[in-house]
């Protein structure tokens, strides 16, 4: 039988990163990755190009991870997004920093951040276990103790870090594992569901494709509740589809559509689309006037296809009655502020958003409650540990849910390090 003093349930972005901690703290380490190769998921993040953290201060981090974020504020003071750049800068990795301090490598290339840790855990003499899922974690007296394989073999450890992921993007080997383990040491799971998803909606200018791949740029879209206020709104692109939106500005949006309709118990909830949200209503109406007198001749569509693409324009225009051949002069003031009513407010239902498996990140999981903020060790069983997406917080993508990976993959794999031998931390 193998003996380790830290075993890593999981080859992925915290797994990864919680083997090295422990190592570097002098553990003797091995992961299990039921994958033919560790870093699966990472290889695709980005696409492709491996968006490894995020260039903001701790408390803009936090806030870009809406669901739980405030559970990380105690590993965040032990490791932050500024190590993270540090560490890979320090192995001969070179970021750069792009739109929204989004930090990749230079070479734009995800192989590059998984070959690094790939050779760290190389150097530091790791046993990394590929083909060896996991059949079952083993906790003996109320301590996590090892592993038993599929494959029969049986690995024990000291402690038990589990780096198993969500149930987002299973191809790369998420499947929800660990929340069985983690239900069998006697933890609960908060319901899943699927964030950072492209949205569905029912309207019939989305069933009959009408604006299907339409892309709008910096925009400002809006998650209403059933009492009209905003739950959420983000500045961003999106593009219409043939089941709904989507594009940045919608996944971000995406968690927050279905927690209203959860909140409201409704069947639907209402998105707010400002097109033009460098204009106000009132500069928005001065431009119109201003046209109407310069330019009054030519028709609507014309005149306003410098708000937005023309498929788009036309729509609004059909929504609002307005025949797009006609002369813009004619308009009437009443038909002008819809024509604003469109660009600056144009709302349509939604009704929910593509599955968990869709998904670029799982909300729910571990219930955070029943795990320590400090060490991220189990509440419940003794040298259990819990790293990334299992545990109940989720992050936007730009960076951030990959910090969230990095940042508790490192402080676990310190903490189970010590605990394993004995130090006090």
């Amino acid at each position: 039988m193998t003996h380790y003093d830290v075993l890593v349930v999981g080859g992925g972005t915290s797994g990864m990163m919680a083997a090295i901690s422990a190592s570097e703290h002098g553990a003797k380490v091995g992961v299990v990755e039921k994958n033919k190769f560790v870093g699966r998921k990472l290889l695709v993040t980005g696409n492709g190009r491996c968006n490894v953290t995020n260039n903001r201060d701790k408390e803009e981090i936090i806030a870009h991870i809406p669901g739980n974020g405030r559970f990380l504020y105690s590993a965040f003071y032990q490791y932050d997004n500024y190590d993270i750049m540090n560490f890979f800068q320090s192995k001969g990795i070179k970021l750069k920093e792009e739109d929204h301090g989004r930090m990749f490598p230079t070479t734009d290339k995800s192989r590059t951040i998984v070959n690094a840790l790939i050779q760290i855990m190389e150097d530091s003499k790791i046993d990394v276990h590929t083909n060896a899922p996991v059949k079952t974690v083993i906790y003996t007296d109320g301590s996590a103790a090892g592993v038993e394989l599929e494959d029969g073999r049986t690995l024990s450890a000291k402690t038990v870090i589990l780096s198993t992921g969500g149930r987002a993007m299973p191809k790369t080997g998420s499947t929800g594992d660990g929340y069985k383990w983690a239900k069998k040491a006697g933890h609960t799971i908060k319901d899943l569901y699927p964030t950072e998803v492209p949205i569905t909606s029912e309207e019939p200018f989305i069933l009959d494709r009408t604006l299907q791949g339409i892309s709008l740029r910096d925009v400002d879209l809006k998650v209403l509740n059933k009492k009209g206020k905003t739950a959420v709104n983000h500045r961003m692109d999106m593009i219409f589809t043939h089941f709904g939106i989507s594009g940045p500005a919608v996944l971000r949006c995406s968690m927050f559509v279905l927690q209203t309709m959860k909140r409201d118990k409704t069947d639907h909830a209402v998105m707010s689309l400002d097109s033009v949200p460098d204009e106000t209503v009132g500069s928005l109406k001065q431009a119109l006037e201003r046209l109407m007198k310069n330019e009054g001749e030519k028709s609507c569509k014309n005149t306003l296809k410098q708000f937005g693409p023309e498929r788009y324009i036309l729509f609004g225009l059909e929504q609002t009655g307005i025949d797009s051949e006609r002369a813009f002069k004619t308009l009437n003031p009443k038909e002008v502020d819809a024509v604003i009513a469109f660009l600056k407010d144009f709302r349509f239902s939604v009704h929910g958003s593509l599955p968990i498996e869709k998904a670029f990140v799982t909300g729910g999981g571990v219930n955070t409650k029943e795990v320590n903020p400090k060490s991220l060790e189990s509440k419940l069983m003794k040298n259990l540990y819990f790293t990334g997406e299992i545990l109940d917080y989720n992050g936007y993508t730009g960076g951030y849910n990959i910090t969230g990976a990095f940042i508790t993959g490192r402080v676990a794999g310190m903490h189970a390090a010590q605990t394993a031998l004995g130090v006090s931390s």
